[in-house]
């Protein structure tokens, strides 16, 4: 499976599994999977029978301000060895005469055998933030099962904002003020002369005012750079788009399968168009009935308990690699590195700021996407900050091992942008909306603040951070005061529509949810708690480390590629292990 990065783990939505890692992996998708809960009853044939209609007056496909939009071709043109097209969605769907659009990338591997095809299967890589062109290029449709690719073209595409998107988010301003320096805080401390470690959890009223202050640069930089896109990134208009995407493909009903924050864009995309979903998979599930603060305890509470697992089984796994002898000496070595890096970074080559303790934290978290690939990089860095050298940590931490391929997504990208005519004003007249601002190769850091501050919705008052300080250090250690203190940033964002709530998609068919047991990054009770809400919801378990289960096991891989291709139920109760 050739899965996307994964950046800052406790940045809630930023679940993507990190597949740059998993070369070996069977399957392409590492996200469906299923059991079930009960189901609506379907019908014979890959269609499942005829879809009941879902159109009528408030069908967005009947209003006449999207026809335009809903009536679009794509113009396929090659790129590579697959197919490029851009599709053209209004920025805002409350007014999409307005002229201001964007302009998304969509790329296809064309695998469905004549005679055998049901038609396209719609993948999103996660995030929020990543390039779903990128995930085609790199080759997914090649790890996909023989089956499925068989009966369906491979499409995926880069979501609003994000990637080769135009316009795109950034939140780096251009110009020579690029940077945003805020004054000094009241009560802050002066770091004039020496500049200090932002702790892991700031009790001080000066180290509150430092971290309140960095976030609110961040949130302003963003600001500046992309402040009339940021209230049009949510998940909710993404949604839209996806269903913009389906009638572009010529679809009536959507097979989609996704990955980490994918769920949440599939779980939105069933609210939205509930009778318009042949078959979803949701694997490692987010939970869209919790608020911010239960959404960080569980998370990090999840990478707490992924690396006490790790230090536990790191012998059984990666035998002599393991940075010491027992899990007792690997969880000291840990504590102590943790200790070492608050009170001085480790030295790192080539960089002036070495490796503190906020980087040695997410280091820990990153690597506990994928145990079979990412442990033994992880004791091989361990054992190294040990003796002084925190190079190989800070290489995890930033994520470098994993793009020494290359940016292989963007090869083409230009093509891509450009394979389709657009209507008038599309990226243009979003782009001058946006900023003068150069948008990064790779731009997922900006777009995962972005969409996860504007949907996950915030509280304004300091206070309510600093009090969930204490139960997330209780609960998960560092990995709870971090995940805390990154979420300061979105105290500044706009708010978008979603709220905490129970899904609501009456009609929809069976959907199924994979759930990995020590899933750290989307924790297993949230899959439970999703697949319960779908009506007719199915959960298939995999019991193992890890995040999501699709494309790491035979056993989820055949129940998944059953439901796909046959909508074949998954019975309660199914389990698979690793």
């Amino acid at each position: 499976m050739i899965l996307p990065r994964t950046v800052h783990p406790w940045e809630y939505l930023v679940i993507t599994a990190p597949t740059r890692h998993r070369r070996a992996l069977a399957l392409a998708l590492a996200v469906l999977g299923a059991t079930s809960l009960a189901a609506c009853s379907v019908g014979s044939g890959p269609e499942g029978g005829r879809p009941r209609s879902s159109a009528g007056p408030a069908d967005p496909a009947d209003r006449p301000d999207l026809r335009r939009f809903y009536e679009q071709k794509l113009a396929w043109k090659p790129c590579g060895d697959h197919r490029c097209a851009t599709l053209t969605v209004p920025m805002d769907y409350a007014r999409p005469g307005d002229g201001k659009t964007f302009v998304l990338p969509v790329a296809k591997a064309v695998t469905a055998v004549r005679g055998k095809r049901v038609g396209s299967l719609v993948l999103n890589p996660g995030g929020p933030g990543e390039r779903g062109v990128r995930l085609i290029k790199d080759g997914v449709a090649d790890d996909i099962g023989r089956d499925v690719r068989e009966r369906f073209d491979i499409v995926s595409f880069d979501p609003r904002g994000v990637g080769e998107s135009r316009p795109a988010l950034t939140c780096t301003p251009a110009g020579p003020e690029a940077a945003t320096e805020d004054p000094p805080t009241e009560g802050s401390a002066d770091t004039t002369d020496t500049p200090t470690i932002a702790p892991l959890n700031p009790r001080t009223e000066a180290e509150r005012a430092d971290a309140l202050a960095s976030a609110r640069a961040t949130a302003a930089d963003c600001r500046k750079a992309s402040g009339p896109l940021l209230p049009h990134v949510g998940t909710h208009d993404a949604a839209r788009d996806l269903d913009v995407l389906r009638a572009a493909l010529g679809e009536r009903r959507l097979t989609y399968v996704g990955w980490s924050y994918g769920t949440s864009l599939g779980t939105s995309y069933a609210e939205q168009f509930p009778r318009r979903v042949r078959a979803m998979v949701l694997d490692g599930a987010v939970d869209p009935s919790l608020d911010w603060r239960q959404r960080v305890l569980g998370q990090s509470t999840g990478f707490r308990k992924a690396v006490e697992e790790y230090a536990a089984t790191c012998a059984g796994t990666v035998g002599d690699a393991c940075p010491a002898a027992t899990p007792e000496e690997i969880r000291a070595l840990i504590d102590r590195l943790v200790a070492r890096t608050q009170r001085e970074p480790l030295p790192v080559e080539g960089s002036e700021s070495g490796l503190d303790a906020a980087a040695l934290v997410s280091a820990l978290g990153l690597s506990m996407y994928t145990p079979e690939a990412q442990w033994e990089p992880l004791s091989e860095a361990l054992r190294a900050a040990d003796g002084g050298d925190g190079t190989k940590l800070a290489a995890l931490a930033s994520g470098e091992e994993e793009d020494t391929e290359g940016p292989e997504g963007t090869e083409g990208a230009t093509d891509t942008a450009g394979a389709e005519g657009t209507e008038e004003g599309s990226a243009e007249a979003g782009a001058s909306e946006g900023s003068a601002s150069a948008v990064p190769e790779d731009n997922s850091e900006a777009a995962l603040v972005a969409i996860n501050c504007l949907d996950v919705p915030h509280p304004r008052d300091a206070r309510a951070y600093w009090d969930a300080l204490g139960p997330a250090e209780k609960a998960a250690g560092v990995h709870g005061t971090t995940g805390v203190t990154n979420e300061l940033v979105c105290r500044d964002w706009p708010t978008g529509p979603q709220r905490p709530h129970r899904v609501k998609a009456e009609g929809v068919p069976p959907v199924l949810v994979v759930g990995t047991t020590g899933d750290p990054a989307t924790p297993y009770e949230e899959a439970v708690g999703l697949a319960r809400q779908f009506p007719g919801g199915m959960l298939l378990s995999f019991d193992a480390p890890g995040h999501t289960g699709y494309g790491r096991n035979p056993c989820v891989d055949r129940k998944v590629e059953r439901y796909l291709i046959d909508l074949t139920k998954v019975r309660p109760g199914t389990t698979c292990t690793g």
